[in-house]
């Protein structure tokens, strides 16, 4: 049988380079994007060869659509198609980050991908969005916490998610779906690092409220487990935060 061909963004740390390492041990050649830390990616590519597995780096920042466009050419001369990607890159809490950064990575930067990528999948495909419940009920008037310092990231991915949700029947009629994976915050990983800096104390008051936040690993697993499990087109996953999502719609 083929091997499947699984494109993850931002996948050179945290939660995408788990994720990507999942997906090499079940059997996938995983295509491994950085933006610009190249010796990080390579990194990831080598664990999962030692694991046994397959896997390439391929370099693009999401938000230069030719940097996209070059980095899917390189997918196609290599193996030829996609049987999914997981949109797992975002950002927008840097210090450094221009105004406008959040919307151009968390929404257009997520629909030009799938615009580049869509021509190389084959059906069955598979699209997965990685969000979190602060994004995920952004606007929806069921947000039990809010963080101004978080608020363009929250509103962005939010805006992204509609986005690729607008995208369904496009994407239906090609034999392709979408999943969101959403969740709480995640120990350890560099959007909550950069949060609990902005506002000391967050992680600590989230933690006593919910009693037990998701690891990389598992919410890694969640996603992964998203590129093929048998779930219908917009179908989110929610992980963790049962607190924060208790008496919600769960859309």
């Amino acid at each position: 049988m083929t091997r499947r061909t699984v494109l993850v963004t931002g996948a050179s740390r945290g939660i995408g380079a788990e994720t990507a390492r999942v997906l090499g041990a079940e059997g996938a050649h995983v295509f491994v994007n950085y933006r610009e830390k190249a010796k990080r990616a390579d990194q990831v590519v080598g664990e999962i060869a030692a694991a046994g597995g397959s896997a390439t780096a391929v370099r693009a920042d999401l938000t230069d659509r030719a940097a996209v466009n070059a980095m899917v050419r390189d997918i196609r001369a290599s193996h030829g198609h996609l049987d999914a990607v997981v949109l797992n890159a975002s950002g927008g809490m840097e210090r450094a980050a221009a105004p406008g950064y959040a919307l151009a990575l968390n929404r257009d930067a997520q629909t030009g991908t799938l615009d580049a990528a869509l021509p190389l999948m084959t059906a069955p495909g598979r699209v997965v969005f990685v969000t979190s419940h602060q994004a995920h009920f952004h606007g929806t008037g069921e947000t039990r916490e809010t963080y101004a310092q978080y608020e363009a990231v929250a509103h962005s991915k939010r805006a992204g998610e509609d986005a690729l949700r607008a995208r369904i029947p496009g994407l239906s009629a090609r034999g392709v779906d979408l999943v969101v994976v959403s969740g709480d915050m995640i120990e350890g990983t560099i959007t909550v690092t950069l949060l609990d800096r902005a506002r000391p104390g967050t992680l600590d008051a989230r933690r006593a409220r919910a009693g037990t936040l998701p690891t990389v690993g598992e919410f890694a697993a969640a996603v992964a487990n998203a590129v093929s499990a048998p779930f219908e087109t917009g179908h989110t996953v929610y992980v963790g935060g049962t607190d924060y999502l208790a008496g919600s719609a769960k859309r």
